[in-house]
């Protein structure tokens, strides 16, 4: 198959644990041909398909020259989307204005025949902090608001609480505030932007001092097996971004639960994979843009994740 990755630079990927470099990898060992992108490379115009400014690389095993680049003449056209038989959407977040312009673009592609995954209007319907809304058997207490009484009398319902973004990622813009509500009104209005912006409040979950697990789901399949990042020293942050450890281990029954329950479902409105995040037994959030922590896995576990990604990415296109 030929491939195309749409990604962020490839001179930004640490090859160690990225989890679109394992798939290429994966990918390439197949035989399927590669071939990346950036989303600035994407444009549509009038009369035309969506096309694309690609990269044709080789992935060369080594490190830090870990691929070659065919040569272009200068003169060389952008591509149709629509000639690739899969398009890997992999931008990292945050979902921001040209993100979401992005998925429009690659929608069009739909249109005229791309296959892309994930596919861009699930991308667009289910943001990853707002997604769990639809499941709140499994999440805790939990508050959607931009009003900065709400959240006060949230905090004073739950005594020890957790305030982030909606658009944050890697742990970014998360804090906790604890009984004494220090520095409560000060975050509020760091996070709200004095009522402009939209917070998410949670109650403070104490399991985090397990880990806030990575449950990946393939083709609506969970892993087996799950990356705990546990947070280290004073941290509250699991998050691999924000220093915590990332410790694999087996599915429990609640990650297998939530899991089965979640994973069908969001497969069957297009998303191949998913990352969800659990502390102890609750669902936290659902990650559905660039999913990571394939080679953590595999690497501690010895199951393949790049190898089961590839083998539903195949059987996709087989019936797309």
């Amino acid at each position: 198959m030929k491939l195309l990755f749409v990604a962020d630079p490839l001179e930004s990927f640490k090859i160690y644990k990225d989890t679109t470099f394992a798939m290429m990898r994966e990918a390439q060992k197949r035989g399927h041909s590669i071939s990346t992108c950036e989303p600035t490379d994407i444009l549509w115009q009038r009369g035309a398909p969506v096309t694309a400014s690609v990269r044709h690389i080789t992935l060369t095993g080594q490190s830090p020259d870990w691929f070659t680049e065919a040569p272009q003449a200068a003169d060389a056209l952008p591509l149709a989307l629509k000639d690739f038989d899969a398009i890997v959407m992999r931008k990292d977040p945050p979902f921001d204005s040209e993100f979401f312009y992005a998925t429009h673009l690659l929608e069009q592609a739909e249109r005229e025949g791309a296959r892309v995954f994930n596919k861009p209007r699930a991308l667009r319907d289910h943001p990853e902090k707002l997604a769990i809304l639809e499941w709140p058997q499994f999440i805790g207490p939990t508050l959607v608001t931009r009003d900065a009484q709400a959240i006060r009398r949230f905090h004073a319902e739950h005594k020890d609480i957790i305030l982030k973004p909606l658009d944050g990622m890697g742990g970014m813009g998360i804090f906790r505030v604890k009984e004494d509500g220090l520095n409560l009104g000060a975050i509020i209005e760091t996070l709200n932007k004095d009522g402009a912006e939209t917070v998410m409040v949670q109650a403070f979950l104490p399991a985090i001092a397990q880990g806030d697990k990575r449950v990946l789901v393939i083709g609506g399949q969970p892993v087996p097996y799950s990356l705990a990042r546990i947070p280290q020293g004073g941290e509250v942050r699991g998050n691999l971004a924000a220093g915590g450890k990332g410790v694999a281990q087996p599915l429990t029954e609640r990650d297998r639960e939530i899991a089965q329950a979640i994973g069908p479902v969001l497969a069957a409105r297009g998303l191949l994979l998913i990352g969800l995040d659990v502390i102890g037994d609750h669902l936290t959030e659902i990650n559905v843009t660039s999913p990571t922590c394939f080679q953590e896995i595999f690497d501690q576990t010895g199951f393949d994740v790049p190898a089961m990604f590839v083998d539903a990415l195949e059987a996709a296109c087989a019936t797309a």
